[in-house]
């Protein structure tokens, strides 16, 4: 059995396969109907409901519904697209087993145990006829896949076949006026809709389920006599031809495999049985440890089986459907319902070669595993899973194609076996470890031991294996007996050659690792879905299948998808932009596709700029994917020639230095936001024309003016200080004046606003004594005194040392493809040369108010005073309409001088493909790190991790002072980072948490513990439980230790809190008895549980508890205390206990029963009782705490869905990064969180899988 997906929830009841999506529905005892996508191992949602268990289940075949029906007595009909149920039918009077949707008409059967059976019409919404005949509970009824007929069970041991036939031609309308008159009689006198045609009789107990044959006229049963029965049916009658027998419980679900001829059962034995059904014997059993089967479905169209159990579901196939296959240059041989077929990928020709003969054997998956090929020998070696693996060697003539010509294999034993030279194989012999070579007599050359243990071998050029061991892959010679290579991967399924050797893909099931012949480690790739199958193509690509799609990945790591598939495929071949591939019925295909996306990324990788410029000329190279692939990879001055949209050239020109593009765009859009960040790269750029120029569009005189201050333009900034006088813009002379050290017009400004003691202050302290008289006069007995024993400091800039011009930009090679792609474009350059000698005049242009015509700002303002206007806004100026734009020079475009980008922060790529919360608080990106704790662990109070998550970002930066004026320098501390290290590769970051600390802690909190000094202990256990949501180790061996120490230090945690809680009831003797004996049952260590046992004991005994106080006692002297006087004491209370075996008070605590303890109301929840866990320390509380804080981590919500504490990169794939991060952009936009709080609300989300790392 080949489980393809597993779920862990209450029991399932009812299964059903939707027929075209990847999903299955589950309804459970507890009243949940789930929907599972199982490819994606994603829960997509949950449909609620039903008040009690929901026993059957099933989707429309077309249309987007399913029916439910529950121990309600309702079934319910939903439409999953509008996630809501749309009506309800009832009629039913007992529990309802199952329902179904009719094939064709639009009819639902239920069966229910008020022993009947209905067909309702969905859409009438109305029940159209009642089945009964049946003396007990119906278990299930069905319809027949073609005919007229349904199936039912129930527990009177009958198996009743009905005949629905006119049902259907009532419900079908009448084609004349007799065959109405007809109908109206039968409606009007009473008639039967659906009549029983068989009774089968045989089962000695009640029958639990009946199905039909998909196409022949078979049913099979199972019943509560442990027996599966096979009925045959004609036209007239129907009897038994066989019984199953086998199973050790009841029979809970039986069903013919729709593609084999074969019957799967399952039983409350445990187990699921596999059997013939042409030789009706066993095949096969698949058993589990605790869990009982209830129901089993199988996929209407694809090889899938799903069975429901008491812990959730599995969804599985009984035999692998890969065709073991051998590509050679241009010829492929494979395996197709046991022969050997050739095909040749030119011509396309498939001919049947040899048949392949084997024993019938008698179990499953028996069929071709791999396939060897050795072209010179013309030989063929297959290996199987027969017999507990076994290979066979086939050698074929070269006149033998399409004769069929039959001749025996030469066997082996051996389960994986390659040609290794041109007549020599290799053997696997797993028992001693050793590989045998052999000839193509089938005679042993030689035997190797190889160096690890190893599970598989596959081809890796002459004279060499490549081994699979557990945990990695090693390249071996066999001929000098030496480890060439090893690389550690996850377990390897496939290992695709590129055509020269000099490149390896080894496909696991969700990961690709890409190295050289040598096992050079050169990329790895993980997908969310399962990897199929790949090949390389001429090019040194990689062209890959997943589940759904065809994929690409280039040598370093690059990918991206090519196709989307119906339905699975494996990929044979690729030649130029043709992929062959087999299907799972051994069909081949020829897949065309467009190769042009990953052949423009490879050349680009390559270096090879003259395709590159090719391919920009000659395709269609389009989409905002190829446009960020560009910018990341630094050619943003490429990517800005695929692009028409202006705000995207925008982007694109500032991202790569294109001033003159990034001023076209801006007038296109001429907006005030792109305006700005125009300036500023301007600005960056040191173009102060242009800078001057955007500010101007925007209006932003203040900025405007520090401009012309910071670039010692000394005429301009006065001529800004008249404009704001004539604006009558207060603050803006002020600084003006300010800027340029202008003290008689600051000392003007302050006179005519009043303040006239700021005046006098000015004027005095820059010695302007004759102001300073007049002032004195005016303020009287007001004159401000200036402090005394204070220096005054006069505010006068610097005097410009050079001012107006551009400022000088690094000088760096010529851009690769700025002459080829100013050819490309040529027409779109001629137009932003005419736009930049076009007019930019708007409103108020004051770029180079020298060169404006008809004069400068002095003529505007006497212009403006002839007019009689005291004060005037802007959008009243009477300026000329057209001024010149600042000109960027004729050879801007060729010029060398180009200004660096920026690198990315390395707190930035920190976060970018991480999903550890301590790498994002080491970031500084505390909001991001709050919402994956609260997905992984269900945390909600931040609160006591303030001081940890700020310990933790100052712990991993480093601080240093430049110069005194200038700001402090932070610095990214990495993890494991050497002088040796690579600066374009950043390692993680240096964490100032580390586990080993965390168990010198525990050292502690042990010995606090051990002291009595129990508030100091749970401060320390407190601690330890605070500071582990930020640990990041290396392994998964550590990942697990760290979820141990969470289970030690969370029974710490509530045992002392139970110990203090006791002492504080000195009130209530009853009570802290209670608590006492619950200490007793918190997992402690040793010398701790003694100390325990020893209080409890000592307060029953005083109490007059002797029999709980004995109990205490025994438990003591079972752990063999070391201290003589515990065992002493306990040895008295137990004499004492003899005389008098009885309980003073009674007390809510039974020692024989199992238990935990509820972390909030301190009382026991015994087993089989109800509960629900913190997420995070899986403390365990009453239903009632359910949303409540845990007051034990004092962090996570109790009962939230979370999907695990991820601790280490190894938990980590590629696939649950990407959806993690892409959910935590989601809640960015949809919740807005309040970023500053350290107490964050964060909705309440549904578990997608509940998988921990």
């Amino acid at each position: 059995m080949l489980t393809k997906f597993e779920t862990k929830s209450n029991r399932v009841k009812g299964l059903s396969f939707h027929s075209k999506r990847p999903w299955i529905l589950a309804s459970l005892h507890s009243g949940v109907i789930q929907l599972w996508d199982y490819r994606m191992g994603t829960l997509i949602d949950r449909f609620d409901e039903h008040d009690g268990p929901v026993r059957g289940v099933h989707f429309h075949i077309s249309q987007p519904l399913f029916v439910s029906g529950g121990d309600d007595y309702k079934i319910k009909v939903w439409n999953y697209k509008l996630h809501r149920c749309l009506f309800t039918l009832l009629g039913h009077l007992d529990y309802i087993r199952t329902v179904q949707f009719h094939h064709e008409h639009p009819w639902i059967v239920s069966a229910s145990d008020d022993q009947t059976i209905r067909i309702w019409n969905w859409q009438s919404r109305t029940c159209i006829s009642v089945l009964t005949g049946h003396n007990h509970y119906v278990m299930c009824a069905s319809f027949h896949p073609k005919e007229d007929l349904v199936v039912s069970a129930s527990l009177d041991q009958t198996v009743r076949v009905w005949d629905t036939g006119a049902l259907r031609k009532k419900s079908a309308s009448p084609a004349d006026d007799i065959l109405r008159l007809s109908q109206m009689n039968t409606d009007f006198f009473g008639g039967v809709d659906a009549v029983v045609k068989y009774v089968l009789e045989g089962h000695d107990r009640g029958v639990n389920w009946a199905a039909f044959h998909p196409t022949l006229p078979l049913i099979v049963s199972g019943a509560d006599d442990r027996q599966i029965k096979i009925w045959r049916m004609n036209d007239t009658k129907a009897w038994e031809v066989d019984t199953l027998r086998g199973h050790m419980n009841n029979v809970s679900c039986v069903l013919f495999h729709a593609r084999q001829d074969i019957i799967v059962s399952n039983s409350e034995d445990r187990s699921i049985r596999v059997w013939d059904a042409t030789k009706r014997t066993g095949l096969q059993t698949f058993r589990r440890e605790h869990d009982r089967f209830w129901i089993l479905t199988a996929h209407p169209e694809m090889n899938l089986l799903a069975a429901g159990h008491d812990s959730g579901m599995i969804v599985f196939k009984l035999e692998r459907e890969r065709p073991a296959f051998s590509v050679s240059n241009d010829t492929m041989y494979y395996v197709k319902d046991r022969f050997l077929r050739f095909y040749e990928f030119s011509t396309q020709r498939d001919t049947q070669v040899i048949p392949i003969r084997r024993p019938g054997s008698t179990s499953l998956n028996q069929g071709a595993k791999t396939l060897s090929y050795s072209p010179t020998e013309n030989a063929i070696l297959i290996c199987s899973d027969v017999d507990g693996g076994s290979y066979e060697l086939y050698t074929i003539p070269k006149d033998s194609y399409g004769r069929e010509s039959m001749q025996e294999a030469k066997r082996g034993p051996g389960g994986s076996a390659v040609f290794v030279a041109r007549n020599r194989f290799a053997v696997l012999e797993k028992g001693t470890n050793q590989v045998l070579v052999k000839n193509l007599k089938n005679e042993l050359v030689k035997k190797t031991a190889l160096p690890v243990i190893v599970d598989a071998i596959f081809y890796a050029g002459t004279g060499n294996l490549l081994c699979r061991a557990e945990d990695r892959v090693v390249m071996f010679d066999l001929q000098q007996r030496l480890i060439l290579g090893e690389l550690q991967s996850s377990f390897v399924r496939y290992v695709v050659w590129s055509s020269d050797m000099e490149s390896v893909a080894l496909l696991s099931k969700h990961s690709i690792i890409i190295t050289n012949k040598k096992l050079v480690h050169q990329c790895t790739l993980h997908e969310t879905i399962r990897v199929k199958s790949g090949a390389w193509d001429d090019n040194g690509v990689l062209i890959y299948a997943t589940l759904n799609h065809i994929k690409y990945c280039l040598p370093n790591g690059d990918s991206g998808t090519i196709k989307t598939l119906d339905v699975p495929v494996y990929i044979t071949k690729v030649s130029g932009n043709v992929i062959y591939c087999l299907d799972r019925d051994g069909k081949n295909h020829a897949i065309v596709i467009d190769a042009t996306e990953y052949m423009f990324k490879l050349s680009l990788s390559k270096k090879r700029y003259d395709k590159v410029m090719s391919m920009i000329k000659n395709s269609d190279l389009c989409g905002q994917a190829m446009i960020a692939y560009l910018q990341q990879k630094g050619f943003p001055e490429v990517a800005l020639h695929f692009v028409k949209d202006e705000r995207t050239r925008f982007n694109l020109a500032l991202e790569s230095g294109n001033i003159q593009i990034a001023v076209a765009s801006a007038k296109e859009i001429d907006e005030k936001d792109h305006w700005y960040r125009l300036g500023v790269e301007a600005l960056r750029q040191g173009n102060t024309g242009i800078v001057e120029y955007a500010y101007q569009r925007t209006k932003n005189f203040e900025r405007l003016s520090f401009l012309y201050l910071i670039t010692g333009n000394l005429d301009k900034l006065s001529k800004m200080l008249k404009i704001a006088e004539v604006k009558n813009d207060v603050m803006g002379q002020f600084h003006n004046a300010l800027y340029l050290g202008d003290v008689r017009e600051r000392i003007k400004i302050l006179e005519n606003v009043g303040h006239l003691p700021l005046a006098y202050l000015t004027a005095k302290v820059h010695g302007l004594e004759d102001v300073v008289e007049r002032l004195s006069t005016e303020l009287g007995d007001d004159v401000p005194s200036l402090p005394e024993g204070k220096k005054a400091s006069l505010l006068i800039p610097p005097n410009p040392i050079l001012s107006g011009a551009d400022w000088p930009l690094l000088r760096v090679m010529r851009g690769i493809f700025e002459g080829g792609l100013d050819n490309v474009s040529k027409n779109a350059q001629e137009d932003d040369e005419e736009a930049g000698e076009a007019d930019w005049g708007e409103d108020l242009d004051i770029v180079d108010v020298d060169d404006v015509p008809g004069g400068d700002v002095e003529m505007i303002l006497d212009n403006e005073e002839e007019n009689g206007e005291a004060g005037w806004e802007l959008e009243d100026l009477d300026l000329p309409p057209e001024i010149d734009t600042p000109k960027i020079s004729a050879n801007a475009r060729s010029s060398v001088f180009v200004a660096p980008n920026p690198g990315m922060p390395v707190s930035q790529i920190w976060i970018q493909k991480s999903s550890l919360a301590a790498e994002h608080v080491a970031a500084g990106n505390f909001d991001t790190a709050f919402r994956l704790l609260n997905r992984q662990v269900g945390i909600r109070n931040f609160s006591p991790l303030k001081s940890f998550f700020l310990d933790l970002y100052s712990g991993s930066h480093s601080y240093m002072l430049a110069l005194s004026s200038a700001p402090v320098i932070s610095t990214a501390i990495e993890r494991g980072w050497s002088e040796s290290a690579t600066p374009n590769v950043r390692g993680p970051p240096a964490l100032v948490f580390k586990f080993p600390l965390l168990e010198e802690k525990l050292k502690f909190g042990y010995k606090a513990t051990t002291q009595g000094k129990f508030t100091d202990a749970l401060r320390i256990f407190l601690s330890i439980l605070h500071t582990i949501p930020l640990i990041v180790v290396d392994s998964r061996r550590e990942a697990d230790e760290v979820k141990d120490l969470i289970i030690i230090v969370k029974e710490y945690v509530l045992g002392l809190q139970i110990e203090l809680k006791r002492r504080e009831m000195k009130d209530d003797p009853i009570r802290q008895q209670e608590l006492a004996a619950y200490f007793t049952h918190c997992n402690l260590q040793t010398p701790h549980l003694r100390l325990a046992l020893l209080n409890a004991m000592t307060v029953c005994y005083k109490a007059g508890n002797l029999l709980t106080a004995s109990n205490f006692a025994r438990r003591l002297l079972e752990s063999n205390p070391t201290v003589e006087n515990q065992a002493k004491t306990a040895r008295q209370v137990l004499q004492a206990a003899e005389r008098n075996m009885k309980d003073k008070v009674e007390l809510n605590y039974d020692f024989r029963n199992p238990f935990v303890t509820c972390g909030a109301t301190y009382v026991p929840i015994y087993r089989g009782q109800k509960d629900v866990a913190c997420p995070y320390c899986s403390t365990r509380f009453v239903p009632a705490q359910q949303g409540q804080l845990c007051t034990v981590c004092d962090l996570a919500v109790v009962g939230a869905d979370a999907s695990g504490l991820l601790c280490s990169p190894t938990q980590i794939r590629y696939g649950e990064v990407a959806t993690c991060i892409l959910k935590l952009h989601i809640d960015d936009c949809r919740n807005s969180p309040r970023r500053m709080s350290f107490n964050l609300d964060v909705m309440r989300r549904r578990s997608s899988g509940g998988f921990l790392g």
